[in-house]
């Protein structure tokens, strides 16, 4: 630890789930057929197909449940922190949760309309009411949480194989130009172009992102109790189960979602791969905590946390930043690119955000106390201005 509450190796798993969670939005950002029924007819060729297919593979559905469970399991720091500081925690917390809607929401309609935050806030008051709830009944919860939704979408995949219904296509090629000339605008277009997709977005959200991410915070806040990240010479026999589980489980469930999101994308077949990516992700998202965890034990590792530690100290600055420069790479008030750059250039733009991002949050983590939006939501939650900068060292 570099401070009593700071763990290294959670701000470190926080700049993993950074990454995963750019490569897929970056997919986002750069196509109008994004979620849609129908895949990109301008790239279509095995290249494309293939890092799609990589991409739902290993990061679709699984980094936004590891920042889920990193979520719930800083839950129980915000905990400690107001008790350490002697301040009432619920209202506390709900100032936080309040500041942190207000972010997500701007971040929203401005940048992105498939943002997470808004959910987090809204879920992150579910999760103080049941904060005082036993392990095994939190636990019980998120598994229930995960089997209802996968069996609702596994049924509704199958009825819809039973009687399936020809898609539109030229609807669906109609709203996916439509978004494309909207995105290419100028910012009001682009703005206009978020407010109509989140009539969509919200429902998606509603039906699928926030159950699991819910699972996620109660097993994140089971983590964060038993302090499982803090003591990881105690828990490696539970990180290799993880990894073990995540090989025989969450890997073959990750590959039968990714078959059947890319190659049967225009079939009912690809909601039943929903259903059953809903069942193995966690499994997954499981086995990447439990290798990095391993892994940061390692010299290698240690170089690699201290790498990664900074970025994920400031992960809402930086997950803002990174919506910020996908809407200035595609978006029409910048270069305009959207539908115009194949998905292995899209990765390759991704990456090197993330690698900007790693060495400028290193920078910044050295002279401030804060990223700046950690800063203003510090400042929302305490209600008063924290600490700006660093502390120059002793001499």
């Amino acid at each position: 630890m570099s401070t009593p509450d700071r763990i290294d190796d959670v701000d470190a798993l926080r700049g993993f789930a950074l990454l995963g969670i750019l490569l897929v939005n970056s997919m986002a950002f750069a196509s109008a057929f994004y979620g849609l029924e129908l895949s990109d007819p301008a790239f279509g060729g095995i290249l494309d197909r293939s890092v799609h297919f990589v991409i739902a593979l290993f990061f679709e559905m699984k980094f936004y449940l590891l920042f889920s469970f990193l979520f719930g399991y800083s839950f129980t720091l915000q905990m400690r922190s107001a008790e350490k500081s002697g301040e009432a925690f619920v209202p506390r917390l709900l100032r936080r949760q309040m500041g942190l809607w207000l972010i997500g929401l701007a971040h929203a309609i401005l940048l992105f309309h498939g943002d997470i935050l808004t959910t987090y806030a809204v879920l992150g008051i579910v999760l103080l009411t049941l904060r005082n709830r036993s392990d095994a009944a939190l636990f019980r919860l998120a598994k229930w949480l995960v089997l209802i939704l996968a069996i609702i979408w596994g049924t509704l995949g199958i009825l819809i194989a039973l009687d399936p219904m020809p898609l539109d296509r030229s609807a669906i090629l109609s709203a996916a130009e439509a978004a494309e000339l909207a995105f290419r605008g100028d910012w009001q277009a682009v703005i206009g172009q978020h407010l109509t997709e989140l009539n969509s977005v919200w429902i998606i959200l509603a039906l699928l992102q926030a159950p699991c991410a819910l699972a996620m915070f109660l097993l994140g806040l089971i983590a964060g109790r038993r302090k499982t990240l803090a003591r990881p010479e105690e828990n490696k026999a539970l990180f290799q189960r993880l990894v073990r589980s995540g090989l025989w489980i969450g890997l073959p469930g990750a590959a039968i979602y990714a078959y059947a999101s890319i190659i049967k994308l225009d079939s009912p077949i690809a909601i039943i791969g929903l259903s059953i990516g809903l069942i193995s992700g966690p499994f997954l998202t499981g086995a990447y905590v439990g290798v990095m965890m391993l892994f940061f034990g390692s010299k290698a590792g240690q170089r690699l946390r201290d790498l990664l530690a900074p970025a994920g100290r400031m992960a809402l600055s930086n997950y803002l930043m990174q919506s910020l420069l996908l809407a200035l790479v595609f978006h029409g008030y910048g270069l305009g690119l959207i539908g115009q750059v194949s998905p292995l250039t899209t990765v390759l733009i991704a990456l090197a955000i993330f690698m900007v991002q790693l060495f400028t949050s290193r920078w910044w983590m050295t002279r401030f106390a804060y990223g700046p939006l950690e800063w203003v939501l510090r400042f929302i939650t305490i209600w008063r201005a924290p600490q700006w900068r660093k502390a120059a060292p002793a001499r």
